[in-house]
């Protein structure tokens, strides 16, 4: 990933974060049948391995699990909030006209070596965490064991279970640092502006980390 130094982001903090707050990610892997990507929620389990370990499953008819299994090297990209930026937001524009669209947004990227796993109680635990994960804000959050339990059984044979040891983690945080202070007090008044949600937090972003150097 081209990351140019005052976009880069090294806090693993942040980067986990990025990571949970949007799991569905795209699974990339290329081997011998070329590349494959497929979006795919995942659950990170940061405490475990030395790096920590993303885990997700594929339904059993995508290839993309063989592809894996065979040792296909592995790549898995996280999108965060993403906004247009126009040229009318900046100062600069007004001065020279010399200014041009862009696009501000939030990425993490995750490599390592990955493996298949077709355990019936591996699977269960698994499908349980990514439950958890998305359920909990819910005033009633849903379970798998709200549904009968040979059902369950019956959806768990359909998947398999991927398993990726975080190897490197890059992130990518796009919000406007390379831009003047007056041109990015402008980004940060025209989303502020749009009471649309994504807009309201890449205003929140840009606030934090826009201003006074490297995110």
């Amino acid at each position: 990933m081209y990351e140019p130094s005052h976009f880069k982001v090294e806090d693993r903090a942040q980067l986990d974060a990025v990571i949970r707050q949007h799991p569905l990610a795209t699974l990339v892997t290329v081997g011998e049948g070329g590349l494959i990507a497929n979006p795919v929620p995942f659950v990170l389990h940061a405490d475990e391995g030395e790096n920590g370990v993303l885990r997700a499953h594929l339904a059993r008819p995508n290839a993309q699990w063989k592809a894996i299994a065979a040792g296909a090297e592995t790549l898995v990209i996280f999108t965060g909030v993403e906004r247009y930026v126009t040229p009318a937001w900046y100062a600069t524009k007004q001065e020279t006209g010399k200014v041009v669209p862009t696009w501000n947004y939030v990425t993490v990227q995750v490599r390592g070596p990955a493996r298949t796993i077709d355990d019936a109680v591996w699977l269960r635990a698994q499908l349980e965490s990514l439950t958890r994960q998305q359920e909990a804000p819910r005033a009633e959050p849903w379970a798998v064991s709200d549904a009968p339990e040979p059902f369950i059984a019956a959806q768990t044979r359909g998947i398999v279970g991927i398993e990726i040891e975080i190897a490197s983690i890059i992130g990518k945080f796009k919000l406007s640092q390379n831009r003047r202070e007056d041109d990015k007090l402008g980004v940060l008044n025209g989303l502020s502006a749009n009471p649309e949600s994504e807009s309201q937090t890449m205003a929140a972003l840009v606030k934090e980390h826009g201003f006074g150097g490297n995110a």
